[in-house]
């Protein structure tokens, strides 16, 4: 199974958020993609990389089912496997709380990266695997 995470490409903390992303996807079952690309745009995700209120979306490839904001962090906790199965049951917290927490952080994520490296040019492995 394969998942494409889209985010949105002209955050820090985003960026930074698919670096790490990379670093403990051991299988490479994720693909990325910014949400000001050509594939966002021809799914029609490409209005959710705003900067109020933006969110990342993720794509599970073998059923087309997409997942938004807190759905969309867990979904990346199960593709991710491992230790990070352990956020899966964060689900059973009700959206509306989840997705409170998850739009507090999209709405600051511009404040919390202030200080990041957004600039940086991925390594060759983040590179080899965004998608245009």
């Amino acid at each position: 199974m394969s998942w494409v995470l889209f985010f949105d490409g002209d955050c820090a903390f985003c960026s930074e958020s698919v670096r790490s992303a990379v670093k403990f996807d051991r299988h490479q079952v994720l693909k990325f993609a910014p949400l000001q690309g050509k594939l966002a745009e021809e799914k029609g995700f490409a209005g959710h990389a705003s900067k109020k209120g933006g969110s990342m979306v993720l794509l599970r490839e073998s059923d087309g089912k997409v997942f938004f904001r807190s759905d969309a962090a867990i979904e990346l906790a199960r593709a991710l496997g491992g230790w990070w199965r352990l956020l899966i049951p964060v689900k059973f917290v009700p959206r509306v709380i989840r997705d409170a927490v998850y739009q507090w952080i999209a709405d600051h994520r511009y404040l919390i990266s202030e200080k990041g490296n957004f600039c940086a040019m991925p390594d060759p492995e983040v590179r080899k695997r965004i998608l245009e």
